[in-house]
């Protein structure tokens, strides 16, 4: 199948400091394009991959599982760790809870966590039917481009398939598990208008998490794909800030972004 407009993954080769990106749930590399070119041209190396069964129709997404999703992640951690010094994984809605289990099970591999509006559980009642609704309804309709901003799409699909929904739920419970193994420095944005992920999950994450170096910021203006939306720029310069800190020996070389307008 052809891949959509925009869902291509994208690749920077760049200085000893890496960056994974991790998209949602049903969504494509497009809802993170920017921040990962925003995050070329300030020099570091940058990894978004498209995750299985994400990118081209929903159909193609049914016969994915969780453990497909997160093997892609893993795979890319793995091939940034032996290419850097640093590793940092930034990440939206399911991509969060991908990243957390990243921090989880690799350790200082991952150097910090920026979150943006992560899920790691349901929020709808209904979910305790997926696995017999899963046999009976293929799909059911989408929950793509949550965005305050007008005419801006995160290239997702317009149906969900109820599968790949039941398969997001034993991704979830495994990473609630292992919450407490997480102890790398968290970034996490939150979107207060929110129609697809509560605050109850980044409740969950913050009150769960090992870590000591956490901040929450709000994105007050923003849906759930924030990275997309009117806080965009706030979440890429807060990212690339927490780089600046948490990898000193290499901000210099991160400190050219504001003058710096190559895309890699």
């Amino acid at each position: 199948m052809p891949l959509l407009p925009g869902a291509e993954p994208y690749r920077h080769r760049g200085g000893p400091v890496g960056v994974l990106l991790c998209h949602g749930f049903t969504g494509s590399p497009q809802s993170m394009r920017p921040w990962a070119e925003q995050l070329a041209a300030a020099g570091l190396t940058v990894s978004l991959p498209l995750l299985p069964g994400h990118g081209t129709r929903w159909q193609d997404m049914q016969i994915t599982r969780w453990e497909d999703w997160y093997a892609e992640v893993d795979r890319e951690l793995r091939v940034l760790a032996q290419e850097c010094e640093q590793v940092f994984v930034f990440a939206l809605s399911m991509g969060g809870a991908l990243a957390l289990r990243l921090a989880a099970l690799h350790g200082p591999t991952v150097s910090g966590l920026v979150l943006v509006n992560p899920s790691v559980r349901s929020d709808n009642p209904a979910s305790v039917l997926l696995p017999v609704l899963r046999h009976l309804v293929p799909s059911v309709p989408g929950i793509t481009d949550d965005i305050a901003r007008p005419g801006i799409s995160e290239g997702g699909y317009d149906r969900t398939p109820l599968n790949a929904a039941w398969s997001l739920g034993k991704l979830w419970q495994e990473v609630r598990r292992r919450l407490p193994e997480v102890t790398q420095p968290v970034l996490l944005f939150r979107s207060p208008q929110d129609h697809v992920v509560s605050p109850a999950n980044s409740e969950l994450v913050l009150a769960r998490i090992s870590s000591t170096d956490v901040t929450e910021r709000l994105c007050q203006r923003s849906f759930h794909v924030a990275t997309l939306d009117h806080d965009a720029a706030e979440i890429f310069t807060g990212g690339l800030d927490f780089i600046r800190r948490l990898a000193p020996a290499h901000a210099a070389g991160v400190n050219r972004v504001e003058s710096d307008d190559h895309h890699g």
